[in-house]
């Protein structure tokens, strides 16, 4: 089963396998990606923001990103994302798999296809059998983790306090800018999709300290050694295992 591996902020290259640089022309634009073997079998790794981090959360081209993916024959994607946490027992170096999202984007496109009538169901928004995967081997490792809800502003700012709070109130656990519309864009391409969450700092009013991108690197490079464990575990399953999802 061939597995695309997303990288967020502070994952921009497959260290764990060798790889070669290619591209591929989607109908929403041209995609660079690197293509390699991991465990006998082909792996694609796409860094989310180009590379170096050159693209801003707002403007990065999902539909490509994920078209791409489909074109290659992809069946399961793991993204990776580091986000701030709405919870203050959600300590920086927390592994967080994501379950359900509040979205607050704003001018983003949300389906390939906008002028269709299309409503899909989102009742799980991630793919059960990748998330008990991670669970598993998460849990096998040692290290600290939690499941919980994304939720997904415009950016590039970050959050006031007082968005925080809100967020907090309606249930979310930790906010980042990506995770749509890549997650709902998985959904209607029929690609099985779960993201594993490096919370990186407090949000604003949790933590008395200015966020700044920087420190979020830090900590993401910090937490990269817990990171490649994980990986080296899961990916040969989700290579592997056939599907018992919906």
């Amino acid at each position: 089963m061939k597995v695309g591996i997303i990288g967020g902020s502070g994952v921009y290259d497959a260290e764990l396998f060798q790889t070669t640089a290619d591209k591929i022309t989607t109908p929403y634009g041209e995609v660079e990606f690197e293509r390699g073997v991991f465990g006998g079998e082909e792996i694609f790794f796409l860094p989310r923001h180009g590379k170096g981090h050159s693209v801003p959360p707002h403007l990065i081209n999902y539909r490509a990103n994920i078209a791409a993916f489909k074109m290659l024959g992809v069946e399961r994607i793991l993204a990776t994302s580091a986000v701030g946490s709405l919870r203050a027992e959600l300590v920086p170096g927390t592994f967080v798999i994501l379950n359900q999202f509040l979205d607050f984007t704003k001018r983003r496109a949300l389906l390939f296809d906008e002028t269709q009538v299309k409503h899909l169901d989102f009742t799980e928004p991630y793919c059960r059998q990748i998330n008990a995967i991670l669970k598993e081997e998460l849990q096998s490792l040692g290290i600290k983790n939690a499941e919980g809800c994304y939720v997904c502003t415009e950016g590039p700012r970050y959050e006031t306090p007082a968005e925080v709070k809100m967020f907090a109130q309606l249930g979310g656990d930790v906010v980042g800018m990506t995770n749509v519309p890549e997650v709902t864009l998985a959904k209607e391409a029929e690609i099985c999709y779960s993201c594993i969450c490096t919370v990186t700092n407090l949000g604003a009013g949790i933590s008395e300290e200015p966020l700044e991108h920087e420190k979020v690197v830090e900590v993401m490079k910090a937490n990269s050694k817990n990171l490649k464990k994980l990986l080296l575990k899961a990916i040969p399953r989700l290579q592997q295992e056939p599907k018992t999802c919906k």
